[in-house]
């Protein structure tokens, strides 16, 4: 497990020293060259920042705050139970942040694959100038073929993740001892002061560009809580503390070590670290790490979007599963086609590493920053002591500001594009949700109480039919509208009703023993609600054939059902209360659009009857 961490968890913060101290050295330096106190500070504030926000924030502190063993910004938003917030609460802006905060991984999941692989490529500038040219058309070249091998699924890239990244860690602290070697007096960096001295010495926006590029050297940290459900604490605590820092640190040491003995070493220290006869082995080692780094963080949005869209907060999208023996293995065509679009938009606007670096860090240290907050809530709710708790909390929270502050001055330069990506997607989010309880708000209007079906079984219904049916229903209690649209037009009922709800519950996963919750309304007619956890599949076929297994629903033969599903037509007016009427419009595009309801809880294509329904919100 802790093999397999390094690959999943650990590819984008283990291929920030291609870029990070690059980045920091440069803006301390500032246009002049290099100076020894400049690179000593940028080196010991990298140290200290990799120890503070990932070693004693993530690692001691925020993977704490786990829900049933998972984590990410989504089980928190879980654990608050603000899914359910109710207008006009304080749970309904936790919703808004934490939604916020969700969306930056989108961001985030855009500008990964791209600065990495790219200055992975551009490491042929060192040897072969006149490639220069070819980094870009190269860098898409790789990005398309990854995004294109989705559909097939990554099983066997997924096997060799976690070897090729121990090997790349194993490189990378065997070139920073080779560094260290040239310039022994480096580790004096070891000390904070260094650090200190340089942002309290330099000029106010060169100290707050510093800062801004050291925080390049701890993207993708946040992954050790994001991914947390996989692996399990100790192997990823493990795996950072064992292997990564140390490697890290040494490989940062050894960069800032050449840059002592060759300050001209600046404009790519990773690769002039390597011996002459090594770079172009290691160009290659460099593109395998980052195209791993990238899948992780490509996996990581389809993941981020099938727990969205099990609690609410998307609309439905096909998900296919790439591989029977791994319920993780997921691919979301829509997501992989967009996030594809994102990525390579930005190799081309940006066009190198170091102008996608003022694009890189903005939307991570705001994530970073909501984590944070949403983590130090939880700890409140489960009873540790708030002063404690907003005094550790409050010290990283005010780092994470800091952190987003400095990255803030790179806003025009690039920072901008994975806040708009962000933006666009917290919008549509909240759209979403704000629309599905409108929606919610018009059926509870129109589905008739239970004791209207009790009424109509027993006394108004002409005869009943042969056979079971399948009723899908969005709410617990009341008629489902293809009920009601069934018998008013037919004026009778099967032998055996069967209304079924799937309830996403705020746990990770619900046990087999709990799948299934029967209600026997009135002999015939049974409710069924079938439990999943937001990190599950909610797939009814499989769910009743658990519950006639268990033998909660005895007689009925899953080959002879029809299943009765609503279609809904949204229609937008302006005279009944709720969003604006764009924003309605927005809503029913979007639900038009997804995924059919049949399709997405895996119900037998041949075995369903639709029933439109139009209603207005």
């Amino acid at each position: 497990m802790t093999i397999g961490a390094l690959g999943v968890v650990y590819g984008d913060i283990g291929t920030s020293p291609l870029y990070a101290l690059r980045e920091a050295a440069k803006a301390a330096a500032h246009g002049s060259a290099v100076t020894s106190g400049q690179v000593l500070g940028t080196v010991s504030l990298i140290l200290w920042a990799l120890i503070l926000i990932i070693s004693v924030k993530y690692a001691a502190l925020i993977m704490r705050a786990d829900n049933r063993g998972e984590g990410g910004i989504v089980a928190l938003l879980a654990l608050l139970s603000a899914r359910n917030a109710q207008p006009g609460t304080w749970r309904v802006h936790l919703l808004v942040v934490g939604l916020i905060g969700a969306a930056l991984l989108y961001g985030d999941g855009a500008i990964t694959p791209a600065i990495s692989v790219l200055s992975a490529i551009e490491g042929l500038k060192v040897d072969a100038p006149s490639l220069t040219p070819a980094v870009v058309p190269i860098t898409i070249a790789i990005l398309v073929v990854l995004f294109f091998i989705q559909k097939h699924g990554t099983a066997l890239i997924g096997r060799v993740f976690g070897p090729v990244m121990l090997a790349w860690f194993l490189v990378l602290a065997l070139l920073g001892i080779h560094g260290i070697m040239k310039a022994p007096g480096v580790l004096a960096a070891l000390s904070p002061t260094y650090a200190l001295d340089m942002m309290l010495h330099e000029d106010f926006r060169v100290s707050f560009a510093v800062l801004g590029a050291a925080f390049l050297a701890v993207t993708g940290g946040e992954a050790m809580y994001a991914d947390m459900g996989h692996f399990g604490r100790f192997p990823i605590r493990l795996a950072w503390f064992a292997i990564c820092l140390p490697a890290l640190v040494l490989n940062y040491f050894g960069q800032a070590g050449l840059l002592l003995s060759d300050p001209t070493a600046i404009d790519n220290p990773f690769f002039q670290l390597s011996p002459d006869w090594a770079h172009y082995p290691m160009i290659a080692l460099s593109a395998i790490a980052t195209v791993i780094a990238s899948q992780a963080i490509i996996s990581g949005v389809y993941s981020l979007t099938q727990q969205s869209i099990q609690l609410g907060f998307l609309p439905r999208m096909h998900i296919q599963h790439t591989t029977s023996d791994a319920i993780g293995q997921i691919y979301v065509p829509l997501v992989n086609w967009l996030l594809a679009a994102a990525t390579l938009g930005a190799v081309l606007a940006f066009g190198t590493s170091d102008a996608l670096a003022g694009a890189y860090g903005i939307a991570v240290s705001l994530l970073m920053a909501i984590t944070t907050l949403l983590a130090a809530l939880v700890a409140i709710q489960w009873g540790y002591s708030p002063i404690i708790v907003i005094a550790v909390n409050g010290f990283f929270f005010i780092i994470d500001l800091i952190f987003f502050a400095a990255n803030s001055e790179k806003l025009m330069e690039g920072g901008w594009f994975p806040l708009l990506l962000a933006a666009a997607v917290a919008f549509l989010m909240l759209t979403w949700r704000g629309g599905v309880k409108l929606v919610e708000k018009a059926r509870s209007k129109l589905r008739q109480p239970e004791e209207d079906l009790i009424e109509t079984a027993i006394n108004k219904c002409q005869g009943r039919l042969p056979g079971t049916a399948v009723f899908l229903a969005s709410a617990p209690d009341g008629v489902p509208l293809a009920l009601t649209q069934f018998v008013k037009h037919n004026h009778v009922l099967h032998q055996r009703v069967l209304l079924v709800t799937v309830r996403i519950e705020e746990a990770p996963r619900i046990s087999d023993e709990d799948r299934a919750a029967i209600v026997e309304i009135i002999p015939g007619i049974t409710r069924i609600i079938l439990h999943y956890g937001f990190m599950q599949y909610p797939t009814i076929y499989e769910g009743l054939k658990l519950a006639c297994r268990q033998g909660k629903l005895p007689g009925i033969d899953l080959s002879d059902v029809t299943y009765y599903i609503g279609r809904e037509t949204i229609i937008p007016r302006e005279d009944i209360p709720g969003m604006w009427v764009w924003r309605e419009s927005l809503f029913a595009f979007l639900q038009r659009n997804a995924e059919r309801t049949a399709a997405f809880f895996g119900v037998p294509t041949g075995q369903v009857v639709e029933f439109g329904t139009e209603i207005e919100i």
